[in-house]
């Protein structure tokens, strides 16, 4: 592994790196100094085949993006068990943990096949005070969690999708979304219960099938999750 400070990149490298993730591609269009304060709390990091990315059991409430290689998941013994399945370039992962408070629930490694694997990492804390406008702006914050609703939303949809007559299909349409005035802390402050109550709905979905012995459809959609 090695761990690679932003300073060490040229400016048009790293927004070229990070156009394709939409939160960030947002953040830049609309304000370069509040892009430029994210880059502050973020570093790129380098895995080797086979080194761990993320272990089962930690507590680290980062949040990460894959920009190059592969990563594979595995919900039990690294040892004994083949991966459930493989983040790709483009995909988030740590947001439910994040989200939830919880400690890791899977392993993730850098995938033997690939050369090297490229990370993101961002500390993301700065974010977490819904009553602060400073340093982070709340168009800044609302960018952020408007992305992760769409983004849990599009998963539990997903799940429902390949398994509409599931107990928890329909759950996430219960969670109601904000029809108030845009661009207001009551904005922010129900785009976060909404992203608590989803990441907690889609947290028990992939206990559930990450357990059951679901066939490949089911494990096709926790790609792009923290497991």
């Amino acid at each position: 592994m090695e761990i690679k400070p932003l300073e060490k990149f040229q400016r048009e490298s790293i927004e070229q790196m990070l156009y394709g993730i939409p939160f960030f591609k947002a953040v830049k269009q609309y304000d370069d100094q509040q892009f430029d304060l994210l880059l502050q709390y973020s570093k790129i990091i380098t895995y080797r085949p086979s080194e761990v990315v993320l272990q089962r059991g930690d507590g680290d409430q980062g949040l990460y993006f894959l920009l190059k290689g592969r990563l594979a998941v595995y919900a039990g013994d690294v040892l004994n068990h083949e991966p459930v399945n493989y983040i790709t370039p483009g995909e988030v992962f740590g947001d439910l943990a994040r989200l939830m408070r919880k400690s890791r629930s899977a392993t993730i490694l850098a995938d033997s096949s690939a050369r090297e694997s490229v990370v993101f990492s961002a500390d993301f804390s700065q974010l977490d005070d819904l009553n602060s406008t400073y340093p982070v702006s709340l168009h800044t914050k609302l960018l952020y969690y408007r992305n992760t609703v769409h983004n849990l939303r599009w998963k539990l949809e997903m799940y429902r999708t390949h398994h509409p007559e599931h107990r928890l299909a329909n759950q996430h349409r219960q969670i109601k979304l904000y029809l108030g005035p845009k661009e207001t802390p009551e904005e922010l402050r129900s785009l976060y219960e909404q992203a608590r109550a989803l990441a907690e709905l889609l947290f028990a979905w992939n206990q559930q099938l990450g357990s059951s012995g679901q066939d490949s459809s089911s494990q096709d959609l926790m790609s792009a999750t923290e497991r």
